[in-house]
C-alpha cells in the first residue's frame, strides 16, 4: 500500500470518525524538512559530560523547546516538526526521540523529588529518583536510524516517505472510535497500552519499545501535566505503528462504521462535541 492509497482511506476513516484534522506521522530522515518548527541549536550534552560536572542546565533550559510544544505548531501551519541531537531543545525529549543515550541523571530528578536543598522541588509526576530510573530503563528508545526525528501532516508524505507511526490527536468521543475499531482489527482486547510517560514517549517512545518487540500495540497518551498546554481542551494522543494502521484501514468496511447502528449514536456526540469546541463537524 503506497503513501497515496493509505491517505486516500485515511480520509475515509476520518469521516467515519468525524475527526477533522488529519493525523500525523513520524520518521527518521538525514534532512531537516523545510518549513518545520524544530528547536535552536543547544549545548552539547551527554551523560559522560553530565558525571563530569560539564553540563549547565540554567544553560540547556535557556532554549527549551517541547516536542508536543513543536508539533502543536506544526498541526496549526499544516507543516512539520523535528528535533536532532543538535537542536534538542528538551533534555528528556532528546532521550525519548532516541537522539541521545543514555539520558542525562538530570531527569531523574527533575520529574519527581527534584534536588534536596535547591529551588528545583521536582514535578513529583513520579515518587522517587528510582522509580524514574526504572521507567527510562525500560522504555530505552533504540538509537535513532537517521539525524532528524520528523513529525508531519500524512498528506505532506511523498512517494518513497514512509511514517513509522501515525498520531491521532482526538477528544474522547472520537477516541471511542479509535479504541474500539484497533480491537475490531486485532482481535485483542490488550491492543492498547497506557503506560506513563512525558506527552513525546507515548507518541514515539513506547511505539518503538512494543515495535522492537514484534508487537502490534496502539498507544494512548497525552496525560502528561507539562505537555498539556500544547494539547487542546480534552484532547488525547492515540499512536498506531504503520502496519497496524493499514490493517485498521483494510478493515474499515466490516467494522462498527458501516455495520449496526451504535456508532450512529456515537457520531452524534462528536459533532455536538466538535461545535462546542468550535472545531466544525
Amino acid at each position: 500500500m503506497n503513501i497515496q492509497s493509505i491517505f486516500a482511506d485515511t480520509k475515509i476513516f476520518l469521516e467515519h470518525l468525524g475527526l477533522n484534522e488529519e493525523p500525523f506521522g513520524v520518521y527518521y530522515d538525514n534532512t531537516k524538512p523545510q518549513k518545520a518548527f524544530g528547536p535552536k541549536p543547544g549545548i552539547p550534552i551527554s551523560r559522560e559530560m553530565e558525571e563530569q560536572g560539564q553540563v549547565d542546565m540554567q544553560a540547556v533550559f535557556k532554549n527549551f523547546s517541547c516536542v508536543i510544544g513543536n508539533i502543536w505548531l506544526a498541526r496549526k501551519k499544516h507543516c512539520a516538526a523535528y528535533i536532532s541531537s543538535e537542536e534538542y531543545g528538551c533534555p528528556g525529549g532528546v532521550f525519548y526521540c532516541s537522539m541521545m543515550k543514555p539520558n542525562l541523571r538530570f531527569i531523574e530528578h527533575y520529574v519527581t523529588t527534584g534536588f534536596e536543598g535547591t529551588p528545583i522541588h521536582g514535578e513529583r509526576y513520579l515518587p522517587s529518583p528510582a522509580s524514574m530510573r526504572t521507567f527510562l530503563d525500560k522504555v530505552d528508545p533504540r538509537k535513532a536510524p537517521a539525524k532528524y526525528c520528523i513529525f508531519k501532516p500524512l498528506s505532506l508524505f511523498s512517494d518513497g516517505e514512509e511514517p513509522e507511526f501515525v498520531i491521532f490527536f482526538a477528544r474522547p468521543e472520537v477516541l471511542t472510535g479509535l479504541f474500539t475499531h484497533t480491537m475490531f482489527t486485532t482481535g485483542d482486547v490488550d491492543s492498547v497500552a497506557s503506560p506513563f510517560g512525558a506527552g513525546c514517549t507515548n507518541i514515539i517512545s513506547w511505539p518503538l519499545y512494543y515495535k522492537e518487540q514484534g508487537k502490534e500495540k496502539a498507544i494512548l497518551g497525552g496525560f502528561d501535566p507539562s505537555a498539556r498546554k500544547y494539547l487542546k481542551t480534552d484532547e488525547l494522543t492515540f499512536t498506531v505503528p504503520l502496519s497496524l494502521y493499514q490493517k485498521m484501514l483494510k478493515a474499515m468496511p466490516e467494522s462498527m462504521f458501516n455495520v449496526g447502528k451504535d456508532w450512529a449514536t456515537v457520531r452524534k456526540k462528536v459533532s455536538r462535541s466538535a461545535k462546542v469546541w468550535g472545531d466544525g463537524d
